[in-house]
């Protein structure tokens, strides 16, 4: 069985052809994860700005005092309804925020769903059931890669407790210069 040149031409035009798309995958999946580490370390810097400290800072301190009618700028909030908008559209590697973001997401979710729930509060006064809604699903995320990191055998819910404290006093007591 004899191969004529024209189908050995076309099988060599099928097989660039193919690594040629290959290549541009591999090319564009790497451009994707090198713009979202960028977009991760420029929304990290972003947080640990100045303005940010204070914000966060302000917050803290509200909910360990207490405060919770007071707690009127919930820019921290809409700071990760941002990334979990990003994060939920894949325009953000999920594993990266985790890593950046994780524990403040999940402490500040929690401090501001609980003893007093000010994010259904806020839901209820504006009639907006879907007020941090995209937070909300990345506090979800964050637990879920918590608990495949942590394992079957961690008590999420104590971890939670214990990580929500210790992090609105840490953020109490940021240094603001």
């Amino acid at each position: 069985m004899a191969i004529d040149s024209t189908t050995l031409t076309a099988a060599a035009a099928w097989a660039l052809a193919i690594g040629t798309v290959a290549l541009l995958w591999w090319q564009v999946r790497v451009a994707q994860h090198l713009n979202s580490a960028n977009a991760v370390l420029t929304l990290r810097e972003r947080y640990d700005s100045a303005a940010y400290r204070r914000r966060r800072k302000a917050l803290a301190q509200r909910l360990l005092d207490g405060r919770h009618d007071d707690i009127t700028n919930l820019e921290v909030a809409a700071f990760f309804e941002l990334v979990g908008s990003l994060t939920h559209s894949r325009v953000l590697n999920r594993e990266l925020v985790w890593e950046a973001f994780g524990t403040w997401i999940s402490g500040y979710y929690l401090a501001l769903r609980s003893p007093v729930d000010v994010i259904g509060r806020a839901r209820t006064a504006l009639k907006d059931p879907l007020i941090m809604h995209q937070f909300e699903w990345l506090f979800g995320l964050v637990q879920q890669i918590d608990r495949k990191k942590m394992g079957a055998g961690v008590n999420i819910d104590e971890v939670n407790r214990e990580e929500v404290a210790s992090l609105l006093r840490r953020e109490a007591e940021l240094d603001l210069e």
